[in-house]
């Protein structure tokens, strides 16, 4: 299954659609005060790079990294379609943002994700591509829905 991951606009359709059901579902899971996704506008700021994953031309995924400063960077907004979950598109798109966090300098990246048994399947595989739990970062404060990791580039 070939998979292109190119620079996006997340204020274009499909992208836009899949960043709204990502805000949904993650307003599901957990109390607004524990929802770090970012929205579309956030996603538009300079500070953000945005991708997303191709299969045969549909849309499969979206990540995004957030320059924090000159040597970190926060992922943000992973989110695999339904129709590609379990397909290795999650695991592409980390190792993508990885390599371009890597190409930039940077010396560090960051992340927060749910805690609930929702997001076991994203634990894993941050723990499977070498990110490791941490405390609070930047402005998160201990959040029982939240888990933080790290990884050093």
């Amino acid at each position: 299954m070939p998979i292109v991951i190119r620079a996006d606009d997340p204020s274009a359709t499909p992208a836009r659609e899949l960043i709204l059901a990502h805000l949904t579902e993650m307003a599901g899971f957990s109390p607004p005060e524990s929802v770090h996704a970012l929205g579309i506008q956030a996603l538009s700021d300079p500070s953000v790079r945005f991708w997303s994953a191709f299969v045969d031309g549909e849309l499969a995924g979206i990540g995004a990294l957030k320059l924090v400063d000159e040597e970190r960077g926060e992922i943000k907004s992973m989110r695999v379609a339904d129709a590609f979950r379990g397909s290795g598109i999650g695991r592409r798109m980390l190792r993508h943002i990885v390599s371009e966090a890597s190409a930039r300098g940077l010396t560090s990246l960051w992340l927060e994700t749910g805690s609930t048994p929702e997001f076991h399947p994203a634990q894993r595989l941050y723990r499977s591509e070498g990110f490791v739990p941490c405390e609070p970062f930047g402005d998160y404060a201990p959040d029982p829905f939240s888990l933080f990791y790290t990884r050093t580039l």
